[in-house]
């Protein structure tokens, strides 16, 4: 057993973080501990790594702990990355500070972009909540990680590709998948799988090296791509357009009656940058 204190750069509110995970019913969370349970997959075999805040927004400290010495470093890495701890907040609400979302961010102060657990199962997830209202989408992914993951004291461990892709599409079916969205879970779990698609090295490509490999495969669309380099990846500068939530948002912030055009919301964009993703994220927050 291992434990180690974690001290971040300030503002950071992770009381954010623990409401948004617990939409997600497969993350197991301890609000009263102020914890969330993460799990990955190191060196091939199932990890749960725990993390407590102890901190407040403006002195945020965490205690991160888990059962192999061995895996240490790696795990701090990993959720130092799925936390972005290494992301100075305070020069991105700076930058928000001095632009028409000023509000939204000084509501949401410290609310950081977490990102999916696993950079495999963000991109299932990704594809499998494609045209889904939220709610079945997390049913559904709950049925799938129930009848093919594991679980380790209370905490669910996603399926690896190799196992994802020695599945049928009759087994998919049998959870309620349509038939077009499980060939393309199995047909993209196989490519990983196989080596053809390799997502390590795909986290070292530009955004646009990902998209254009990604919107090669079947079932994944410029959506899909979008959302897996902002929660797989933690990329900061996407602005997912065609999202109805982020559309929504604009209608509601700027008073118009329409849904806004591309055009609009890349003019309106420009001043966002080079800090997109936070844009889209507080948009978000600003409807939910």
């Amino acid at each position: 057993m291992w434990e180690k204190k974690v001290d971040i750069q300030p503002p950071y509110d992770f009381d954010r973080v623990l409401e948004r995970l617990s939409l997600d019913p497969l993350i197991t969370i301890n609000q009263k501990e102020s914890s969330v349970n993460v799990p990955f997959y190191y060196e091939g075999e199932p990890v749960v790594v725990t993390v407590k805040s102890t901190g407040t927004i403006d002195e945020p400290t965490f205690f991160v702990s888990g059962e192999k010495d061995n895996s240490q470093e790696y795990c701090l890495g990993r959720v130092t990355h799925i936390f972005q701890w290494d992301v100075p907040l305070v020069d991105i609400q700076d930058h928000f500070l001095q632009t028409d979302l000023e509000n939204i961010f000084i509501e949401n102060r410290g609310t950081p972009l977490v990102l999916d657990f696993d950079p495999y199962f963000s991109l299932m997830k990704c594809i499998i909540h494609q045209q889904l209202n939220m709610s079945f989408a997390y049913t559904l992914t709950s049925r799938f990680v129930k009848k093919y993951g594991q679980e380790i004291e209370g905490t669910w461990i996603y399926p690896t590709p190799e196992k994802v892709a020695a599945l049928t599409i009759e087994e998919l079916r049998e959870l309620q998948f349509s038939g077009r969205k499980a060939e393309y879970v199995i047909d993209t779990s196989k490519l990983i799988a196989s080596g053809e698609l390799n997502l390590r090295e795909l986290a070292r490509k530009s955004d646009s090296e990902v998209m254009d490999a990604l919107v090669k495969i079947r079932g994944i669309g410029k959506w899909t791509a979008q959302n897996f380099l902002l929660f797989a990846l933690g990329r900061q500068n996407l602005f997912p357009m065609a999202d109805i939530g982020i559309q929504n948002a604009i209608k509601k912030l700027y008073k118009i009656d329409k849904k806004p055009t591309y055009e609009q919301m890349e003019l309106l964009s420009k001043k966002w940058e080079p800090y997109l993703s936070y844009a889209s994220l507080y948009l978000w927050r600003s409807i939910e």
